[in-house]
């Protein structure tokens, strides 16, 4: 790892102590992405996909109390002590300019630790993500689910963010977002916007969602489908003519299906699978691979899946393991692997090979496609 050697002794009082925001300020004038605290070592910061410590002392568990817990309020305290972790938004202002970011304060090894991400000010448009123009596509339904799967730090809350601004400029809607934290803050334009905190706002999601169907959205943002509770009630709002964005953490677009289906007992598994066939319009898988170019830094890898009726059969029909073959012939659809954006990006030169096997699920496939092999969907009905 390489030492982030821009931060001085002069940071820090005279005590040793280690104020807060100075490790956030520090964060925002290096360009990171992501800040990592854990005891015994010096704060650690993500810039550009790489792991980077602070060239200082250690932080000890006296001093990442006194760091952390002032940023809670008395709920996420009380969450904190009672779960083991909180999230939550921290704003600071820096050259007058508001920042955010979102915290993770979590016991790891009985001691604590924190991770947080930095927010971008600013909504950037699909091709300031480099994403496939078909996105803009799967924002002009008038009701049903879009997913966005995939890990954490893929990227998932700015695409939807991005889709969300881009349904903010073109359409005349109302669209109201539950989240916990609240990341992105949007400026309205041609839409109303309303956003809600958990906890700031509302007391929990069930609340949340039972006081939108009295608000009048056409939009909903639900944030991350954590459980039965909140993907029964996200499919709902779908079914009674929502148009519901949300995310879930999953590995691809085909394998959100048993994702979804992990948080309900077999017997409502088919049940779920035909709300999932009629209500879902689109999943979207996405990973995050860091470039061999100065600009973008990192480019989102991305798989979709649209819910024609291919699709619609074969999830209804427990035949899972042939989405991925739905997928790649439904490419005049704007369908695509997680091969089809890498060997994209390796086309551009944005991203090398070595990269893009290491993350690819089928790396001899994707070999034969930079041959010029086209791989044929085998027959999936």
């Amino acid at each position: 790892m390489v030492l982030v050697s821009e931060w001085t002794e002069s940071t820090f009082d005279p005590k040793g102590e280690i104020p807060i925001d100075k490790i956030f300020k520090s964060a925002i004038k290096l360009g990171c992405s992501d800040i990592h605290l854990q005891v015994d070592r010096p704060p650690i910061f993500r810039i550009k996909g790489g792991l980077r410590p602070l060239q200082m002392d250690p932080i000890s568990e006296s001093q990442m109390i006194e760091l952390t817990f002032p940023m809670m309020d008395q709920r996420n305290l009380d969450i904190f002590h009672r779960d083991g972790g909180a999230d939550f938004a921290k704003t600071l202002i820096v050259d007058g300019e508001p920042w955010r970011f979102r915290v993770n304060l979590m016991t790891q090894m009985s001691k604590i630790g924190m991770v947080a991400r930095k927010i971008e000010r600013s909504i950037p448009p699909f091709e300031g993500l480099y994403l496939p123009p078909i996105m803009e596509e799967l924002c002009k339904f008038d009701q049903g689910m879009v997913l966005l799967a995939g890990v954490t730090g893929s990227g998932k809350s700015t695409t939807i963010a991005s889709m969300l601004d881009w349904i903010n400029h073109n359409y005349n809607k109302h669209i109201l977002t539950i989240e916990d934290p609240i990341e992105f803050i949007y400026t309205s334009d041609n839409c109303l916007i309303n956003q809600r905190e958990i906890g700031q706002d509302v007391i929990d999601f069930h609340v949340a969602m039972k006081h939108a169907v009295r608000e009048d959205p056409d939009i909903m943002l639900v944030g991350e489908m954590r459980d039965q509770e909140t993907f029964e009630t996200a499919i709902h709002a779908a079914e009674t003519g929502h148009l519901v964005f949300g995310t879930i953490h999953a590995s691809s677009a085909p394998g959100t299906i048993s994702r979804v289906l992990d948080l309900f007992p077999s017997s409502m598994h088919a049940a779920i699978r035909a709300s999932i066939a009629m209500n879902m319009r689109a999943i979207v898988g996405q990973k995050l691979l860091k470039t061999i170019v100065d600009k973008p830094s990192r480019v989102p890898i991305v798989e979709i899946m649209r819910f024609n009726p291919t699709v619609q059969k074969l999830v209804r029909e427990h035949m899972d393991e042939k989405l991925s073959a739905a997928i790649r012939i439904g490419k005049d659809e704007g369908m695509q692997l997680f091969n089809d954006s890498l060997k994209h990006f390796i086309d551009l030169e944005y991203v090398s090979r070595a990269d893009a096997f290491e993350i690819s699920p089928n790396v001899e496939e994707l070999k034969m496609r930079l041959k010029g092999i086209d791989v044929k969907a085998a027959a999936i009905l």
